[in-house]
This record gives structure tokens, C-alpha cells and sequence, in this order.
């Protein structure tokens, strides 16, 4: 009797995990059909005519047949790809505008967030009624003004200080956007860290500055990769910021996309063009870096 028991309850524990991982799965497949659904929608747009975007074409050599007309726009079709194309320089030079900028800024972000997290990990401040905890909610407590608060603002700076259509006017205050998101991020990857390491290697004679970058810096380097894609990924898709206080000599490639909206309607296949050109990049640093993103991202969790 105790046998078909047994066989009964290991039944129903097999029938239970086996409903609960296609219910995980599905809804992890859902999930990504739903994130990588606008990707794909924009590259096969890109290789598409206005009748095959009217009609809601979804797949290639099914429901319409590719075309370069999108990339021929942009300079960049094998019909093109050898002839001189003033767009094409000017989407060159507002890619190399982007990657400058975002670049930069996310480097100065994480080096400065790095540090400040690191003081604020290991450290104890007082600033008048200001505490450790109190200052942290300070640096994050800037991620809830809207950027339209900070709009005139800025223009008024910029205009007196110089900085409007420049690459130093933008790295900057993209490091000021993201600075509070990377001492988030950085600040419980160094809480994460054994204070007995650095003690250690202060007995050892290595000192403050030894150990934190001998010892502390290795371990966070995953978090630091993480801080460094998601500050990137927010300075290569801002617009706002970009199309306020840019011109013409510092303009990114978000606010060349919104460029391609007239008066007589949107060019789908352009758009969609110089969208999946703009995204590339961020796709393959994402590729590259997959493993450190991984560690930096579970290593919050696991304590």
C-alpha cells in the first residue's frame, strides 16, 4: 500500500513540475517573441517598398519580396556602396558623433560613479543631518526629474559657457544623467565584497589605493561591465537633450532618425534603415560582453 502511495505522490510531484516548467517556458518564449518582435520588424522594414508597408508584409520572400530601396537611402545598398553619397558621410559622421559621445560619457560615468560607491561602501560621512544612506537616495533621487525641468535651465548654462553643438557639452551631461544609475549599481557590488579582503591586503602592505585596485576592482570588473553597457545604452538613445542643445556639428544619430519625418508622411523603409543601422552596435557590444553582463547582474542578487 505504501508503494502505490509513494508512486502516487512522486506522480503528482513529476505531473506539477512538469506544468510548472512549460508554464515558465511559455512565458519566457512570450516574452521574448514580445521584446525581439520590434527588431525584427525594423530590419525587415528596412528591405521593403511603401505597398509592402501599407499591407503589413511580414516576411521576406513570403509576403513581399526584399528591396534595397531603404539602405539606398542611407548610401549604404551594393548598388551605392562603391559611389560617393553625401548621406551616407552625413550618417558617418553622426554614427561617429554618437559613439564619441556615448562612449565617453559612459567611461567618466563609470569612473566617477565607481569611486563615489566605493566611498560610500566603505566609509562613513556626515553632512550636516546628510548620512551614508541619505546621500545615496540623494544620487538617485536626481533619476526622478523629468529632463523638461532641466531644459531651459541647461540651454541658459550652455549658451554662457559656450557648449551648445558640442561633443564636451553632451559627454557631459550625459555623465551627469548616468552617474546616479551607475553609484546604484556600483555601490552594492562593492557592498557585496568581503571587507576582510582589503584588510587583508592592508596587512600585506598594499594600502588603500593597492587594494582597491588590486583587489576590489577585480572583483567588481562584471559589475563595472554592466554599469558601463546600461550608461551606454541611455547616452547612444537619448534625444531629447541632443536635439535641444545640437545643431549641426554635434548631432546624434537618434536625432538623424526623427529627421526622417516630413511633412509628407514618414519614410517607413529609411527609417527603418538608419534604425537598425543605429542599433547595431549596441547588439554586438551586447554579444561581446554577454558574460560580464551575467556575473554583474546576478552578482547583486546573490549575497
Amino acid at each position: 500500500m505504501a508503494i502505490f502511495k509513494n508512486y502516487e505522490t512522486e506522480s503528482k510531484a513529476n505531473t506539477k513540475w512538469w506544468a510548472s516548467s512549460v508554464a515558465i517556458y511559455g512565458a519566457l518564449i512570450v516574452w521574448a517573441i514580445v521584446c525581439l518582435f520590434p527588431i525584427y520588424w525594423t530590419i525587415t522594414t528596412s528591405f521593403k517598398l511603401a505597398p509592402d508597408v501599407m499591407r503589413g508584409n511580414m516576411i521576406p520572400w513570403w509576403d513581399f519580396t526584399p528591396r534595397w530601396k531603404g539602405w539606398e537611402s542611407l548610401g549604404f545598398s551594393p548598388r551605392l556602396i562603391g559611389e560617393v553619397s553625401t548621406v551616407r558621410e552625413e550618417f558617418l559622421k553622426r554614427f561617429w558623433n554618437s559613439t564619441v559621445i556615448a562612449v565617453s560619457a559612459s567611461v567618466l560615468a563609470v569612473i566617477l560613479g565607481s569611486l563615489a560607491a566605493y566611498g560610500l561602501s566603505r566609509f562613513s560621512y556626515r553632512f550636516g543631518f546628510m548620512k551614508n544612506s541619505d546621500i545615496s537616495f540623494f544620487f538617485l533621487s536626481q533619476m526622478i526629474l523629468p529632463p523638461v525641468v532641466l531644459a531651459l535651465p541647461f540651454l541658459i548654462l550652455y549658451r554662457s559657457l559656450d557648449l551648445l553643438d558640442s561633443r564636451v557639452g553632451l559627454i557631459l551631461l550625459y555623465t551627469l544623467t548616468v552617474l546616479p544609475i551607475v553609484i546604484w549599481i556600483m555601490r552594492d557590488q562593492f557592498q557585496g565584497i568581503p571587507v576582510e579582503l582589503e584588510e587583508a591586503a592592508l596587512v600585506d602592505g598594499l594600502g588603500i589605493w593597492g587594494s582597491f585596485f588590486q583587489i576590489v576592482l577585480p572583483i567588481a570588473l562584471p559589475g563595472m561591465v554592466a554599469a558601463f553597457i546600461l550608461s551606454l545604452v541611455l547616452c547612444w538613445n537619448e534625444y531629447f537633450f541632443a536635439a535641444l542643445l545640437t545643431s549641426t556639428d554635434a548631432k546624434t544619430l537618434p536625432v538623424m532618425v526623427a529627421s526622417q519625418t516630413g511633412s509628407q508622411g514618414i519614410n517607413w523603409w529609411s527609417m527603418a534603415a538608419l534604425s537598425s543601422a543605429a542599433i547595431l552596435p549596441l547588439v554586438i557590444v551586447a554579444i561581446f560582453l554577454e558574460k560580464y553582463i551575467i556575473k554583474g547582474m546576478a552578482a547583486g542578487a546573490v549575497k
